[in-house]
Order: structure tokens, then sequence, then C-alpha cells
């Protein structure tokens, strides 16, 4: 039995997984393809770097498309949650550090679509572990890398 693991993912994370997989199969690889081409033209590809460079972006293209590929294939779409009270999977969850009251909002996602410069962290995320769950005005304890914890209060759950 194939025990393939599930990428949980948005409906918009999952369209913007497959625009990225259609620009590295239409874009991406011929432009990778023409450098092999172009290098390939100078002759001598025992001491030709800019093959090697070429092979090596080509391996990295590949694997990139196997990759979105498989995430594509065993995705598995998180259904919109109108339960504004308990922190899930795919809801935004706003959160006041205490005691100082610096106030931060998260996006809950899966691993396939976590950004946290756009403020979409994973489920598997020490953070989103800690929250999820949680309920409208709970006070938590969020592990911290070095060891300590960090108290939070959530405000609101979108």
């Amino acid at each position: 039995m194939d025990m393939q693991k599930e990428f949980p993912m948005t409906q918009s994370g999952y369209e913007q997984l497959q625009e990225e997989l259609e620009q590295l199969k239409t874009v991406k690889r011929p432009e990778v393809v023409e450098k092999i081409k172009v290098a390939r033209s100078f002759g001598d590809l025992s001491e030709n770097s800019e093959y090697d460079a070429a092979k090596d972006e080509q391996g990295f293209v590949e694997q990139e498309i196997t990759k979105i590929e498989d995430m594509i294939r065993h995705a598995k779409i998180i259904e919109e949650n109108n339960n504004k009270n308990e922190v899930q999977l795919g809801n935004t969850v706003t959160f006041t550090e205490l005691p100082d009251g610096d106030k931060e909002e998260y996006q809950i996602v899966g691993s396939a679509e976590a950004n946290p410069f756009e403020g979409k962290i994973s489920n598997e995320s020490p953070i989103a572990k800690a929250l999820l769950g949680a309920k409208l005005k709970d006070e938590i304890n969020v592990p911290l890398p070095n060891g300590n914890d960090m108290k939070v209060k959530i405000v609101s759950i979108d």
C-alpha cells in the first residue's frame, strides 16, 4: 500500500503551484535546453564550464518539476472554514504577545504554500502546532527555538 504524504493547501495555493509548474515546463525547461545547445557548440565538453552549469541547472529544474507534480498529485484542498471560534488549517489568526501586547497575524497553511514573508506559516511549524485547536481569547504557550515559551492571546480567527 502506497502511504504517500498528503500536502494540505488552500485553493489559491493549489492554483499557484499549477502556475509555477506551467512556468517551469514551458519557459524554464526550454531556456535550459537552449543553454545546453549553446554550450555544446563550444566544443570539448570535458572542460566546458558553461555546459556543466547548464546541466546542473537542468537537473535542478527537473527536480523542481517532479517535486511540484508530486505535491499537486497529493494535494488536499483545505475547505473554507466558517468556524471562527477554533483555530484550524486555513484560518488567519491574530494574537497578541503577552505581556507586552505586540500583535501578529498569520494564516496557517500546508507546508507546500508556507511563506513567512507573506504571513503564511506551515501547519508543521511550532507556532502553528501551538495555535491549532486553540479557541478565541485562549492564552497559549508557544515553544521558541531557544527552549523558552512565548505566551500569546488569540484575539481573532478568520
